[in-house]
């Protein structure tokens, strides 16, 4: 028999049993749908974190108050604090650093008109909006002189007119109360979205001075944000940040340092393995379901073969071969994964759309994901089709013509 009528028989025989097909199909259908979402969300969501971190800054570093530790390694106080001072010797002795950002932070209610809300306010230096990647949307930043005059000036997260029930634009030159401390408002920030541990447009700006002498009445910094010259590695910098802050605070050798150096990657480093993780387990899964639903194929295409027993003995005593029977069946077994595997994929890519679009989350198709998924299905097809195409190619003509 030629291979095209054989083609032609195989699909024959699928389209007598439609409903024993679509039901062969659904578990590769399932199998592949699931591996396209699972890999457009794994890929979304590393592709969230790198946005994060490209957000943060690739060379920003983030120097946070620590344990104060004897030689022991037992601690010697709660917190150790952190000054405005340290931030001016990292400006003067650090070589790697471009720019220093020392950040004073608190809590504090904010009023405006008949609005009341409890924010942070951050007192800081003109450069926090370039060293965080912020840009001023509407407005202005303030400056150095601002600073140096401790002028009561805010600029605003995005998030906070819609706190205010207010127009950004309508807001700039406004007054605000903050610890019943008039400030006017000057400029709005550009969106940086929360970073899953606070939500940075919810914050309020004010220079360094005024808050230090103004509003905290001390110069306890939060946090202190570097930026490492280009071309200098992280760790270089970290290095000489260690230097400076060990001989800062005269902790002397053999003493852990009382201080935290991290980068942007150091915080979004569990999210992204907790994410990779995620998303192997789904896929693993998903493999799973495929490899089911090729099982599924195998036993119905067996049951198949019995059934047909009677027509395999005829076909033999007309002529046919040990391959074209064999082909026949590796035919449909190949039909149903591969049309499983289209279904599954057209599946799968509207799921992906729908999360994306009803949640909220970044997922990224993958190409290389549904190509795989599809050449997957017909080695499944394949696979597992092959036993029950050499049983049948290897019926005896006489006893199959003789099968009731």
């Amino acid at each position: 028999m030629l291979i095209g009528e054989t083609i032609a028989v195989a699909f024959s025989s699928i389209r007598a049993n439609k409903l024993r097909a679509a039901l062969t199909m659904l578990g590769v259908i399932i199998g592949v749908a699931a591996v396209i979402t699972v890999v457009a969300m794994g890929s979304g969501a590393q592709k969230a974190v790198q946005d994060k971190i490209n957000a943060l800054g690739a060379n920003l570093i983030t120097i946070n108050p620590g344990m104060g530790r004897g030689v022991g390694g037992a601690a010697t106080q709660d917190r150790a604090a952190m000054h405005v001072a340290d931030a001016d010797s990292l400006k003067t002795e650090a070589a790697t650093l471009v720019a220093v950002v020392p950040e004073l932070s608190r809590n504090q209610q904010v009023v405006y008109l008949n609005s009341n809300i409890n924010t942070s306010i951050v007192g800081t230096t003109a450069n926090y909006v370039s060293a965080h990647n912020y840009t001023i949307t509407n407005g202005r930043n303030f400056t150095d002189g601002d600073d140096a005059a401790r002028e009561r000036y805010a600029v605003i997260g995005s998030d906070v007119p819609k706190l205010l029930n207010a127009n950004p634009t309508a807001l700039i030159g406004q007054t605000i109360a903050i610890r019943q401390i008039p400030f006017e408002i000057i400029g709005v920030l550009s969106s940086k979205g929360s970073t899953g541990f606070q939500n940075p447009d919810e914050q309020i700006l004010i220079p360094l001075s005024t808050a230090r002498f103004r509003v905290f009445g001390n110069d306890l910094l939060r946090s202190i944000s570097v930026i490492v010259r280009d071309g200098t590695p992280l760790e270089q910098g970290m290095v000489d940040i260690e230097r400076v802050l060990r001989k800062q605070h005269k902790i002397r050798p053999g003493q852990d340092d009382n201080f935290q150096i991290r980068s942007p990657k150091d915080f979004l480093a569990t999210q992204q393995q907790t994410a990779q993780t995620f998303s192997t387990l789904l896929l693993s899964i998903a493999a799973v379901s495929l490899i089911v639903g090729g099982i599924g194929i195998m036993n119905i295409m067996l049951v198949s073969v019995t059934e047909r027993t009677k027509e395999i003995g005829i076909r033999k005593a007309l002529g046919a071969t040990k391959l074209t029977i064999m082909l026949q069946f590796l035919v449909e077994a190949l039909v149903l994964c591969i049309s499983g595997g289209t279904l599954g994929i057209i599946i799968g890519v509207a799921a992906s759309i729908f999360v994306s679009k009803q949640y909220g989350t970044t997922t990224v198709i993958s190409l290389v994901a549904i190509f795989s998924s599809f050449a997957f299905s017909g080695l499944v097809g394949l696979f597992f089709g092959l036993w029950p195409a050499k049983r049948a190619a290897g019926l005896d003509p006489i006893q199959a013509l003789r099968y009731e």
